[in-house]
């Protein structure tokens, strides 16, 4: 048995695009925005932010071109379609993000050797203005973020950058009461160990579903004992579930029973059980015959 969903698109997938064009354009203006001021106050902080929001511009272009992708139909060449572009571009954007983290704390630690005075106000408002901006960016992938990992990666550093944004608020307000420069680059590392913490957490799934590991939200052992507990079956054995994307899951699966002369009926809502259970979409099931049984009989006297 298989099975298989074909996903034209929709006027959802239409709005989908339209957000990610919004949000590549607010976060692209302010990165510009940002970083000017980010020089002209001298603040490593507003240009560590920037640098994190430059690079979540390039991980919002990844994830939309990959989005795209996905929805293109199979072909001779790729059956599957495009659908692993989207596993892909979440494991380029998290190398991304490590070379930019890198980048942001390699320009920390040198001001702390030669320190400057950055302009604490105008830290305060350029943030402010980030926390505008990435909170109305993150607002427009909130519905799919439920979902879709690729569009949930989004969200959640568009989230991450709102809340950056904010200490680099606080850090601008105790720097114009203090005049401690060493606020300054000392928020910038703090902003780089935040933004490593969810790179690292990116990476690390992504890499596991770029090796076709089993998606996190599926319990392997609860979908064998569910196929094991269907009637007739007497064993279950290679079992293969893995992402076909950062939205569908796929299944194959050999199952032994008694074979009679027709299929049986299970086999006819399987699909929706597993789609509905354990939300894999796409399953392919081989029957193999119990030893024991009339079908393995009869092919063992062919022979």
């Amino acid at each position: 048995m298989s099975h298989e969903h074909p996903h034209p698109p929709s006027a959802r997938a239409d709005d989908l695009g339209r957000a990610f064009l919004v949000g590549i354009i607010l976060n692209l203006a302010f990165v510009g925005i940002e970083g000017a001021f980010g020089v002209l106050a001298h603040s490593t902080a507003l240009l560590a932010d920037a640098a994190h929001n430059l690079s979540d511009v390039l991980g919002l272009v990844m994830a939309w071109g990959a989005s795209a992708l996905a929805r293109r139909t199979p072909s001779s060449l790729h059956t599957y379609g495009f659908r692993r572009s989207t596993v892909l571009a979440a494991l380029a954007n998290a190398v991304l993000l490590l070379a930019a983290v890198g980048a942001v704390a390699w320009e920390a630690i040198g001001r702390f050797r030669a320190p400057t005075e950055p302009h604490g106000i105008m830290m305060m408002w350029v943030a402010a203005v980030g926390v505008a901006v990435n909170g109305v960016s993150a607002l427009l992938f909130r519905r799919d973020s439920a979902h879709d990992a690729n569009v949930r990666g989004a969200f959640l550093h568009l989230v991450a950058d709102a809340a950056v944004s904010a200490g680099v608020v606080v850090a601008g307000a105790i720097l114009w009461k203090t005049g401690w420069g060493w606020i300054d680059p000392a928020t910038s590392l703090l902003v780089s160990a935040v933004v490593l913490v969810g790179t690292w957490s990116l990476l690390r799934d992504a890499l596991h579903l770029a090796m076709d590991g089993v998606p996190r939200h599926i319990e392997l052992g609860e979908v064998r004992a569910f196929l094991a507990g269907l009637p007739d079956v007497d064993a279950v054995h290679d079992l293969h579930v893995w992402a076909m994307s950062t939205t569908e899951v796929a299944l194959t699966v050999h199952l032994v029973m008694p074979w009679r002369d027709c299929p049986p009926a299970f086999l006819a809502g399987l699909d929706h059980e597993l789609e509905e259970r354990f939300g894999i979409a796409h399953a392919t099931v081989q029957l193999e015959p119990a030893a024991d049984s009339t079908c393995a009989r009869n092919q063992a006297g062919a022979l």
